[in-house]
Formats: structure tokens, C-alpha cells, sequence
């Protein structure tokens, strides 16, 4: 089967595609076949370019994006405004078919958890229905335990089950950075709780070497 990781997150502009470059950059240097979707995006195209970068420009924008919408508002209001609907069927069809040619898929949803996409789904449909590991992105900042554990408790058993949080960490620890990823580590699988150091533009756009830390927490990732 192919692998299929959906990076989530706790709300939105938290780092997931930060996160999700940095993924597509490892798997590739790795030798992976790896493809990377944004399905749908509102506002701006600009998540959607950084993947495409990252893959080396092998896909499209269009085939990383399929639906993209102007309003810089949830996708389906977006989308309505612009007279369209976008159906949870039609997304899945298209990382199915995509997917065949790709091991592992990366998938970025598109603000947080229970923002809804189109009609009548979120990125927690997405992920139940293509059997995905979640990946859920969190800044870690005062309140990230509560927003981390809400957003476990809306996923359904299975996925919660396998899923992973990764805590954005600061430039400048502070007591409740130093303390979030211990405390939510006693709701969670052993090994599930990941920190990604603070990163310097010029590593987040590939221009830069990762740090030796940063690459450590990618690898763990992979290859749970």
C-alpha cells in the first residue's frame, strides 16, 4: 500500500508547509519517489509554489493544486463565492489516481483540523477516508497543549491512534516551550511527539543546510 501522510495542523499559518518542504526535500535526497498535493487553497497559490520547488519543479501547479480559490477565507466559502463546489468524492479520486505513481504521498490540508474544505468535509474526512497518518503541526507557544489535545480529540480512534505532532519550536525558548512537548507525550503513543528546532529562512527554502537537529527530527519521522 501506499504510504499516505496528511499534515494538519492547529489552526492556520502554524507551519505546515514549512514542514511539508522539509519532508519533500528529505524523502528526495533519501532517493524516494515522493509526491506532495495541496488539493485546495484559498487566498494565494504560494503554499502550493513551495512544494513545487521542492520537488524540483516536477509537477505542475495545477497538478499540485487542483482547486484553488481568491478569497483569502475557509475553501468553501471561497469557493461559493465564486459560484463553485468542491465535493470530498472528487478530491479523493484525484490523490488516488495521483498517488499511484508516488511512495510516500504527502498531503497539506488547508488551515486547520475541522476548517471546512468544501461541501459537507474536512481535512478529518480527507484522512480517515485515504486511511492517512496524520501529521499535526503546532507552534510551540503557551496554549499548544490545549490546541494539540483538541485536535486529538476530534480524530477518530484509528488515526489518533498513529498520529504525530510536531511542535514548531521558537527562536527563543520559553518555560512553556520548554514543557508542551513533555506534557502532551502523557497523552500519546511513546515516540509520537517530534520538535522541529528553529529554522532560518534559508532552510526552510531549501538554500541552506539543515541543521544536524533538524534533520534527526525528519528522519524519525519517516521512518516510524
Amino acid at each position: 500500500m501506499i504510504r499516505i501522510f496528511f499534515i494538519t495542523g492547529t489552526d492556520t499559518g502554524v507551519g505546515k508547509t514549512v514542514l511539508t518542504t522539509l519532508l519533500v526535500r528529505h524523502l528526495r535526497k533519501g532517493g524516494h519517489d515522493v509526491g506532495a498535493l495541496k488539493p485546495i487553497a484559498s487566498g494565494d497559490r504560494n503554499d502550493a509554489r513551495a512544494l513545487r520547488a521542492a520537488l524540483g519543479g516536477g509537477l505542475s501547479l495545477d497538478q499540485i493544486n487542483p482547486w484553488s480559490f481568491r478569497a483569502p477565507l475557509s475553501p468553501l466559502v471561497a469557493a461559493r463565492r465564486e459560484g463553485r463546489k468542491v465535493w470530498q468524492r472528487d478530491i479523493l479520486n484525484y490523490v488516488r489516481r495521483f498517488g499511484r505513481d508516488f511512495d510516500p504521498m504527502l498531503i497539506e490540508g488547508a488551515g486547520g483540523l475541522l476548517s471546512p474544505l468544501g461541501e459537507d468535509f474536512d481535512s478529518r474526512d480527507l484522512i480517515v477516508s485515504l486511511q492517512a497518518t496524520p501529521l499535526i503541526v503546532v507552534p510551540n507557544r503557551l496554549g499548544a497543549v490545549n490546541l494539540v489535545r483538541l485536535t486529538l480529540a476530534a480524530l477518530p480512534q484509528t488515526p489518533r491512534r498513529n498520529a504525530r505532532v510536531v511542535f514548531m519550536n521558537p527562536r527563543r525558548p520559553n518555560a512553556a516551550s520548554r514543557t508542551n512537548p513533555e506534557l502532551i507525550a502523557e497523552f500519546m503513543p511513546r515516540g509520537r511527539v517530534h520538535e522541529l528546532p528553529w529554522l532560518a529562512r534559508g532552510q526552510t527554502n531549501g538554500t541552506r543546510q539543515l541543521s544536524p537537529a533538524a534533520g534527526s527530527v525528519l528522519r524519525i519521522l519517516m521512518e516510524e
